[in-house]
Protein backbone atom coordinates (compact mmCIF):
# COMPACT_ATOMS: atom_id res chain seq x y z
CA UNK A 1 0.00 0.00 0.00
CA UNK A 2 1.22 3.38 -0.82
CA UNK A 3 1.28 5.62 2.23
CA UNK A 4 -0.15 9.44 2.06
CA UNK A 5 1.88 12.18 2.61
CA UNK A 6 1.03 13.83 6.28
CA UNK A 7 0.99 17.04 4.86
CA UNK A 8 -1.14 16.87 2.28
CA UNK A 9 -4.00 15.18 4.44
CA UNK A 10 -3.94 18.68 6.86
CA UNK A 11 -7.40 20.48 6.56
CA UNK A 12 -6.47 22.62 9.61
CA UNK A 13 -3.49 23.91 11.33
CA UNK A 14 -2.41 26.01 14.65
CA UNK A 15 0.13 26.15 17.16
CA UNK A 16 -1.79 23.68 18.90
CA UNK A 17 -3.80 21.18 16.73
CA UNK A 18 -3.32 19.53 13.67
CA UNK A 19 -6.75 18.43 12.00
CA UNK A 20 -6.62 15.91 9.15
CA UNK A 21 -8.77 14.39 6.38
CA UNK A 22 -8.22 10.81 7.42
CA UNK A 23 -7.94 8.30 4.14
CA UNK A 24 -9.85 5.47 4.35
CA UNK A 25 -7.71 2.11 5.13
CA UNK A 26 -5.30 3.03 7.02
CA UNK A 27 -5.70 2.50 11.43
CA UNK A 28 -5.15 5.57 13.73
CA UNK A 29 -3.01 4.16 15.77
CA UNK A 30 -1.36 0.84 16.10
CA UNK A 31 -3.63 -2.34 15.12
CA UNK A 32 -2.66 -5.96 14.94
CA UNK A 33 -1.70 -6.21 11.63
CA UNK A 34 1.79 -6.77 10.86
CA UNK A 35 4.14 -4.84 8.33
CA UNK A 36 1.51 -1.59 8.62
CA UNK A 37 1.88 1.83 9.33
CA UNK A 38 -0.59 4.28 10.61
CA UNK A 39 -1.55 7.57 10.83
CA UNK A 40 -0.57 8.47 14.35
CA UNK A 41 3.29 7.22 13.10
CA UNK A 42 3.37 9.03 9.79
CA UNK A 43 2.08 12.31 11.95
CA UNK A 44 4.90 12.40 13.94
CA UNK A 45 7.45 11.88 10.95
CA UNK A 46 5.78 15.65 10.79
CA UNK A 47 6.17 16.80 13.93
CA UNK A 48 7.39 13.93 17.17
CA UNK A 49 4.58 15.26 19.99
CA UNK A 50 1.75 14.31 17.46
CA UNK A 51 -0.65 12.68 19.67
CA UNK A 52 -4.27 11.26 18.40
CA UNK A 53 -6.75 13.15 21.09
CA UNK A 54 -9.66 10.66 18.99
CA UNK A 55 -9.46 7.71 16.73
CA UNK A 56 -11.34 6.54 13.57
CA UNK A 57 -11.52 3.18 12.72
CA UNK A 58 -9.35 1.79 10.04
CA UNK A 59 -11.88 2.38 7.16
CA UNK A 60 -13.50 5.35 8.23
CA UNK A 61 -12.05 8.53 6.49
CA UNK A 62 -12.09 12.25 7.68
CA UNK A 63 -11.55 14.32 10.08
CA UNK A 64 -9.44 13.54 12.72
CA UNK A 65 -7.67 15.88 15.25
CA UNK A 66 -4.08 15.57 16.47
CA UNK A 67 -2.67 17.93 19.49
CA UNK A 68 0.54 19.42 19.60
CA UNK A 69 1.32 19.60 23.20
CA UNK A 70 -0.19 18.17 26.35
CA UNK A 71 -2.09 21.06 27.34
CA UNK A 72 -4.30 20.76 23.81
CA UNK A 73 -4.71 17.03 24.29
CA UNK A 74 -5.85 17.67 27.84
CA UNK A 75 -8.17 20.46 26.51
CA UNK A 76 -10.00 18.50 24.08
CA UNK A 77 -9.94 15.34 25.87
CA UNK A 78 -12.07 17.23 28.44
CA UNK A 79 -14.47 18.78 25.68
CA UNK A 80 -14.98 14.72 24.46
CA UNK A 81 -15.52 13.64 28.50
CA UNK A 82 -18.16 16.72 28.26
CA UNK A 83 -19.57 15.43 25.18
CA UNK A 84 -19.05 18.68 23.80
CA UNK A 85 -17.35 18.18 20.37
CA UNK A 86 -19.25 18.64 16.96
CA UNK A 87 -19.23 15.59 15.11
CA UNK A 88 -21.09 15.22 12.05
CA UNK A 89 -20.32 11.95 10.03
CA UNK A 90 -22.18 11.19 6.60
CA UNK A 91 -22.90 7.68 5.95
CA UNK A 92 -24.58 6.02 2.49
CA UNK A 93 -27.30 3.46 3.51
CA UNK A 94 -29.04 0.48 2.19
CA UNK A 95 -32.86 1.47 1.75
CA UNK A 96 -34.80 4.86 1.31
CA UNK A 97 -34.76 6.25 4.92
CA UNK A 98 -36.78 9.86 5.81
CA UNK A 99 -34.89 10.19 9.08
CA UNK A 100 -35.79 14.09 10.49
CA UNK A 101 -33.49 14.25 13.81
CA UNK A 102 -34.11 10.41 14.59
CA UNK A 103 -32.88 9.75 17.69
CA UNK A 104 -31.34 5.82 18.35
CA UNK A 105 -30.98 5.58 22.20
CA UNK A 106 -29.65 1.79 22.43
CA UNK A 107 -27.27 0.91 24.94
CA UNK A 108 -24.17 -1.06 23.02
CA UNK A 109 -21.62 -3.39 24.38
CA UNK A 110 -18.27 -4.22 22.68
CA UNK A 111 -17.73 -8.27 22.17
CA UNK A 112 -13.58 -9.95 22.67
CA UNK A 113 -14.01 -9.92 18.81
CA UNK A 114 -14.25 -6.21 18.40
CA UNK A 115 -18.46 -6.61 17.34
CA UNK A 116 -20.45 -4.39 18.95
CA UNK A 117 -23.85 -5.37 19.76
CA UNK A 118 -27.12 -3.96 21.43
CA UNK A 119 -27.88 -5.26 24.84
CA UNK A 120 -29.30 -2.82 27.75
CA UNK A 121 -26.28 -4.65 29.50
CA UNK A 122 -24.03 -1.99 26.98
CA UNK A 123 -23.19 1.67 27.92
CA UNK A 124 -25.69 4.17 26.86
CA UNK A 125 -25.28 5.35 23.48
CA UNK A 126 -26.97 7.93 21.64
CA UNK A 127 -27.12 9.08 17.63
CA UNK A 128 -29.42 11.35 15.66
CA UNK A 129 -30.20 10.81 11.87
CA UNK A 130 -31.18 13.07 9.50
CA UNK A 131 -31.63 12.00 5.69
CA UNK A 132 -29.70 14.45 3.17
CA UNK A 133 -30.44 12.99 -0.68
CA UNK A 134 -32.82 10.15 -1.21
CA UNK A 135 -32.30 7.37 -3.92
CA UNK A 136 -33.96 4.96 -5.81
CA UNK A 137 -33.02 2.13 -3.11
CA UNK A 138 -30.34 4.12 -0.84
CA UNK A 139 -29.86 7.30 1.33
CA UNK A 140 -27.33 9.43 2.08
CA UNK A 141 -27.48 10.66 5.82
CA UNK A 142 -26.03 12.32 8.41
CA UNK A 143 -25.16 10.86 11.55
CA UNK A 144 -23.98 13.12 14.71
CA UNK A 145 -23.39 10.75 17.63
CA UNK A 146 -23.84 12.37 21.08
CA UNK A 147 -21.33 9.12 22.65
CA UNK A 148 -18.33 7.40 21.20
CA UNK A 149 -19.12 3.96 21.81
CA UNK A 150 -17.27 1.38 19.58
CA UNK A 151 -19.14 1.04 16.22
CA UNK A 152 -21.53 3.02 17.07
CA UNK A 153 -23.19 4.79 13.74
CA UNK A 154 -22.69 1.39 12.01
CA UNK A 155 -24.54 -0.35 14.97
CA UNK A 156 -27.51 2.14 15.34
CA UNK A 157 -27.76 2.55 11.78
CA UNK A 158 -28.36 -1.18 11.44
CA UNK A 159 -30.91 -1.32 14.36
CA UNK A 160 -33.29 1.48 11.56
CA UNK A 161 -32.76 -0.94 9.41
CA UNK A 162 -30.59 0.67 7.01
CA UNK A 163 -27.37 -1.13 7.06
CA UNK A 164 -24.59 0.92 5.47
CA UNK A 165 -23.28 0.13 2.25
CA UNK A 166 -20.60 -2.22 2.05
CA UNK A 167 -20.59 -2.78 5.87
CA UNK A 168 -20.49 -6.47 5.77
CA UNK A 169 -20.26 -6.79 9.68
CA UNK A 170 -23.79 -5.09 10.36
CA UNK A 171 -25.56 -6.28 7.51
CA UNK A 172 -24.49 -4.33 4.67
CA UNK A 173 -24.21 -5.64 1.18
CA UNK A 174 -21.83 -4.16 -1.47
CA UNK A 175 -22.97 -2.05 -4.23
CA UNK A 176 -22.09 -2.54 -7.43
CA UNK A 177 -22.52 -0.30 -10.90
CA UNK A 178 -24.33 -3.31 -12.64
CA UNK A 179 -27.23 -2.89 -9.47
CA UNK A 180 -27.88 1.14 -10.92
CA UNK A 181 -27.20 0.29 -14.46
CA UNK A 182 -29.97 -1.33 -16.90
CA UNK A 183 -28.32 -3.88 -19.04
CA UNK A 184 -24.66 -3.08 -17.81
CA UNK A 185 -22.21 -5.60 -19.31
CA UNK A 186 -19.62 -6.53 -17.76
CA UNK A 187 -16.06 -7.63 -19.51
CA UNK A 188 -15.62 -11.43 -20.17
CA UNK A 189 -13.47 -13.36 -17.85
CA UNK A 190 -13.24 -10.46 -15.17
CA UNK A 191 -14.88 -9.61 -11.78
CA UNK A 192 -17.13 -6.86 -11.05
CA UNK A 193 -15.63 -5.01 -8.12
CA UNK A 194 -17.57 -2.83 -5.74
CA UNK A 195 -18.33 1.23 -5.80
CA UNK A 196 -17.03 1.34 -2.66
CA UNK A 197 -14.77 -1.27 -1.21
CA UNK A 198 -14.93 -0.44 2.38
CA UNK A 199 -17.72 0.77 4.57
CA UNK A 200 -19.55 4.38 3.08
CA UNK A 201 -18.69 6.30 6.29
CA UNK A 202 -16.79 9.64 6.48
CA UNK A 203 -16.62 11.69 9.44
CA UNK A 204 -17.31 15.08 7.49
CA UNK A 205 -17.30 17.98 10.50
CA UNK A 206 -15.89 18.13 13.55
CA UNK A 207 -16.14 21.21 15.85
CA UNK A 208 -14.41 22.14 19.46
CA UNK A 209 -12.79 25.17 21.13
CA UNK A 210 -9.39 26.13 20.71
CA UNK A 211 -7.42 26.83 24.14
CA UNK A 212 -8.17 30.68 23.41
CA UNK A 213 -12.23 29.58 23.67
CA UNK A 214 -12.35 30.12 20.68
CA UNK A 215 -14.84 27.87 18.69
CA UNK A 216 -14.07 26.44 15.13
CA UNK A 217 -15.40 23.70 13.10
CA UNK A 218 -13.69 21.99 9.99
CA UNK A 219 -14.99 20.13 7.10
CA UNK A 220 -13.34 17.28 5.06
CA UNK A 221 -14.16 16.86 1.73
CA UNK A 222 -15.41 13.55 0.72
CA UNK A 223 -12.56 11.14 -0.43
CA UNK A 224 -12.17 9.51 -4.14
CA UNK A 225 -14.21 6.61 -3.49
CA UNK A 226 -17.10 8.33 -1.61
CA UNK A 227 -17.58 10.88 -3.73
CA UNK A 228 -17.30 8.83 -7.06
CA UNK A 229 -20.47 6.49 -4.88
CA UNK A 230 -22.52 9.52 -4.17
CA UNK A 231 -22.52 10.67 -7.80
CA UNK A 232 -23.28 7.43 -9.11
CA UNK A 233 -26.18 7.21 -6.81
CA UNK A 234 -27.34 11.02 -8.35
CA UNK A 235 -26.63 10.19 -11.63
CA UNK A 236 -28.01 6.35 -12.05
CA UNK A 237 -29.19 5.95 -8.61
CA UNK A 238 -31.85 8.91 -8.46
CA UNK A 239 -35.86 9.11 -8.97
Amino acid sequence: MKYPVFKDLIIFENDDYVVVNKPPFLSTLEDRTPNTTNLLKIARQYNSNLQACHRLDKDTSGCLVLAKNPEAYRHLAMQFEAREVYKVYHAVVWGTHKFEDELVDRAILPSAKGVAKLTPKGKPAQTYFTTLENYNRHTLVECMPVTGRLHQIRVHLAFLGASIVSDELYGGEHLYLSNLKRGYNLKQNTDELPLIKRFALHSFNIGFKLLNEELIKIEAPYPKDFAVLVKQLRSLGSR
